[in-house]
């Protein structure tokens, strides 16, 4: 059953349209199933792919992972943050986003700049 991601300029929102087959998702003008409306614009959607968790781990045992980690550099420590983040499907906060992305660029923030524990 196709699922596909849309945008509606009637009611300006972005809505999922559900189809019974490809064949009807090609054939047939897909509705807005908030109001309706027919002006929708096709998005391309994000795709996600369901891994075991003995996948995920084996993933993020990959040597390649850490490179860069032991020499303190902050850039390597943001590229694991956000590969961590995106292997486990958890994405950051908006707190640990704007960490991640002053590592990014060279900094090495503060204590005081990080998030407080929950």
């Amino acid at each position: 059953m196709p699922i596909y991601e849309y945008y509606c300029d009637d009611c300006k929102r972005r809505v999922n349209v559900f189809f019974r087959s490809i064949s009807e998702a090609e054939n047939e003008r897909a509705r807005c199933p908030r109001c309706g409306g027919e002006h929708l614009q096709r998005l391309v959607s994000r795709v996600a792919v369901l891994k075991s968790e003995e996948s995920r781990l084996e993933d993020l045992a990959d040597p390649g992972l850490m490179a860069g980690l032991e020499q303190e550099d902050p850039r390597a420590l943001a590229s694991f943050m956000r590969r961590m983040s995106d292997e486990m499907g958890e994405p950051l906060d908006d707190d640990m986003t704007d960490v991640v992305d002053r590592l990014a660029a060279g900094e090495i923030p503060d204590d005081d700049d990080l998030p407080a524990p929950d």
